[in-house]
């Protein structure tokens, strides 16, 4: 896939594909160790293509096209990865769709850049999952290696290589949780969780629509999909929230 790069000012190269359009703008925010090819990606940027919206999909660093090693990243790192290239790329408020842990990387940009978002979408969203998925799944004997070494390894799901979970990731999100800080969202939020996620549980998903504060915010549960939300119907329902969502 071709893209383009944009270099920061500390030496950062962030891979990203852009697409023009008017309107809002609509920028995808991947999980973790995820990249920018992915089906959700790639659809939306169909979509906006037919819808005449401008488009942006990018790679965090230590992900994909993207400089960087991947453990050596976290939550705070990504988050300054979005927040540059949405400034650096796009004009005006946008509508962020994350998933994932992009959904928590998307909420830390609504409360601290507001004026940034025109509405947010976010799917199987993962917030906090260092503290309530990493930090509380791991036995006493993990959470002293990890104190003591710096990293554990932990098999994927999604891989057959174990990947690390590093103290840096760990400490640097208990920093940036959203769930046990006031969440106020001035825009249109719609949530999508389906029933068969296994990596993030609907409860996570009712916490969050209950926790957060917006004039106008939707919890959809659907039964039968999973954690990557990417059936046909799953993306149909993607493409009806981001539309919803949308100003004007």
């Amino acid at each position: 896939m071709e893209f383009d790069t944009l270099l920061s000012g500390d030496g950062r190269r962030i891979a990203y594909r852009r697409s023009a359009g008017t309107g809002a703008g609509i920028v995808f925010l991947g999980g973790l160790r995820s990249d920018m090819t992915g089906t959700k990606a790639a659809f939306l940027e169909g979509w906006a293509k037919a819808h005449h919206r401008p488009f942006l999909r990018f790679d965090y660093t230590g992900h994909g096209a993207s400089s960087g090693r991947f453990n050596d990243g976290c939550i705070g790192d990504w988050l300054r990865d979005a927040q540059d290239t949405i400034f650096a790329l796009t004009e005006g408020p946008q509508v962020l769709v994350g998933s994932s842990m992009g959904a928590w990387i998307g909420l830390l940009l609504g409360r601290q850049v507001a004026e940034k978002v025109a509405g947010f979408v976010g799917i199987s969203s993962a917030p906090d999952f260092t503290e309530v998925s990493m930090w509380r799944g791991m036995t006493e004997p993990q959470r002293a290696q990890l104190l003591s070494e710096g990293h554990i390894a932990v098999p994927s799901e999604y891989s057959d290589a174990p990947y690390l979970i590093t103290r840096r990731l760990i400490e640097d999100g208990r920093r940036r949780r959203v769930l046990a800080e006031p969440l106020r969202l001035p825009f249109a939020v719609r949530l999508l969780h389906g029933t068969l996620d296994t990596v993030v549980p609907t409860e996570i998903a009712a916490r969050l629509f209950e926790h957060a504060e917006s004039p106008d915010i939707q919890l959809l549960i659907v039964k039968g999909s999973d954690h990557r939300f990417s059936t046909d119907r799953d993306l149909s329902l993607i493409s009806r929230a981001v539309a919803d969502v949308s100003p004007g």
